[in-house]
């Protein structure tokens, strides 16, 4: 069992303050990620951005690509980004297509997505999957549980390198104890405190002293 990346979601509004924050933890995070607000407010400049900042680290676009896959996945290849999302709901021709533009697919679970369903995606070739509490559900006071961990557990056994996000703070990190979670991804958790690199080392130091 490995250590868990760390991932920053940038899911603020405007590009300068995506930027400030990123130029805060780019060197204590593993991953950044240009969130999905982000991606419709700035597209493709702010992946630019990011990759210019850094240079050598894991880019995400998190567009939630629902179709024409292999379009948006060269474009967000040749702004920078190594990694893409699709929404789970995507057709497999559109992640297909998606996965031959770029290093890795993600594809996003949110609704009433199965094993079955998982199942195909392993066999197009993706491996890695990510796991939500939504922020509607989180604002409509969903918290993580059993049910959570077990649908986790199972994909990870499947075999998918499995991402969990969503009302991440440094507390819930120790739920997932014992699980081989591929990446923690957080935006406010980090982005929403006072002193977001610290924020930052405080969750790089929880998961070191869990999983290291």
């Amino acid at each position: 069992m490995g250590i868990p990346n760390l991932q920053i979601a940038c899911d603020h509004s405007d590009l300068p303050s995506a930027l400030a924050d990123i130029s805060a933890v780019g060197d204590v995070v593993d991953i950044l990620e240009v969130g999905t607000i982000l991606m419709l407010q700035a597209g493709e400049e702010a992946v630019k951005c990011f990759r210019a900042l850094y240079p050598d680290k894991k880019i995400v676009a998190d567009t939630k690509c629902a179709d024409a896959g292999g379009t948006v996945a060269k474009n967000c290849a040749n702004a920078g980004a190594d990694w893409m999302t699709c929404i789970c709901s995507a057709t497999i021709p559109t992640m297909i297509a998606a996965v031959k533009e770029v290093e890795e697919i993600q594809v996003e679970l949110y609704g009433d997505w199965t094993y079955e369903h998982a199942q195909q995606w392993l066999d197009a070739g993706i491996s890695q999957a990510i796991y939500h509490q939504s922020r509607d559900a989180l604002l409509a006071g969903e918290t993580w549980g059993e049910k959570d961990l077990t649908r986790v557990k199972k994909l990870i056994d499947m075999g998918f390198n499995v991402s969990v996000t969503g009302g991440l703070n440094v507390e819930t990190v120790k739920l997932f104890a014992g699980i081989d979670v591929h990446t923690f991804i957080t935006g406010r958790g980090i982005t929403g405190v006072p002193d977001p690199k610290q924020a930052a080392l405080d969750f790089k130091a929880e998961i070191n002293r869990i999983w290291g």
